[in-house]
């Protein structure tokens, strides 16, 4: 399960069925590209690993799959009233650095570390300068106070990680989100494996295969417009 097993196809380089033995795994490399992450992402497959502890660049297709087709989602009533008083404001792609940075830092329940590292924060960066990877972020009083980012190709979003300062910082970005996403056309909202906070949202665990055959739907079809733009709109 080497940088060897990599057969390059073009634009994209093939990722070996994942390993029944191995709980998802399909590959391991030394590195990480913007190569490699758009062909992961053409093939359901995404980097996990703790750089901090030494680990090599791990490539991942869990069985079962956690994510939300958007008709399924769902804002908790609390949220809702939140939102109508709602004081953030909200900006896309102004910061993406940041955002990671501050994702890095965020301490998370029942985890030591962070698995965003430094060749993370390199290749997600040149992904978002490439048009991939994009930022949500949430300002209160001039001061960054949550946001996510995540990765959107075709209609589909795959979701990497958030943070939060302030009460439903993040929570609210996502809703707002999610509701533009859908209004441009979008389909499927990737998670990765299972979390309760986006549990919440609608999200489900489906099988690999079946989330693979969503992707191969969703990923070639383009938003019908600006997600940016009506993000925007709709959050401010």
């Amino acid at each position: 399960m080497n940088d060897s097993l990599l057969i390059n196809d073009g634009l994209i380089i093939k990722f070996p069925e994942p390993h029944a033995e191995y709980k998802g795994i399909c590959l391991i490399t030394k590195d990480i590209n913007v190569q490699l992450l758009f062909s992961a992402y053409m093939q359901g497959v995404f980097p996990w690993f703790n750089e901090d502890e030494g680990d090599p660049v791990i490539w991942y297709s869990p069985n079962p799959r956690f994510c939300m087709r958007i008709e399924n989602l769902h804002v908790p009533r609390s949220l809702e009233r939140f939102l109508k008083h709602n004081p953030y404001t909200y900006t896309m792609d102004t910061c993406f650095l940041r955002v990671m940075e501050e994702c890095r830092s965020m301490k998370r329940d029942g985890q030591a570390g962070t698995w965003i590292g430094e060749k993370m924060i390199n290749a997600y960066s040149e992904f978002h300068h490439a048009g991939y990877a994009h930022s949500f972020e949430v300002w209160h009083e001039e001061k960054l106070v949550g946001g996510f980012y995540g990765v959107l190709i075709g209609s589909v979003f795959c979701g990497e990680s958030m943070f939060t300062k302030m009460d439903n910082s993040s929570k609210s970005a996502f809703v707002l989100f999610a509701r533009a996403f859908a209004e441009c056309g979008g389909k499927l909202i990737d998670s990765q494996v299972y979390t309760d906070n986006i549990a919440r949202y609608g999200a489900s665990n489906i099988s690999r295969d079946a989330f693979l055959r969503l992707e191969a739907e969703y990923l070639y079809r383009p938003l019908e417009c600006d997600l940016k733009e009506r993000f925007l709109e709709i959050a401010n």
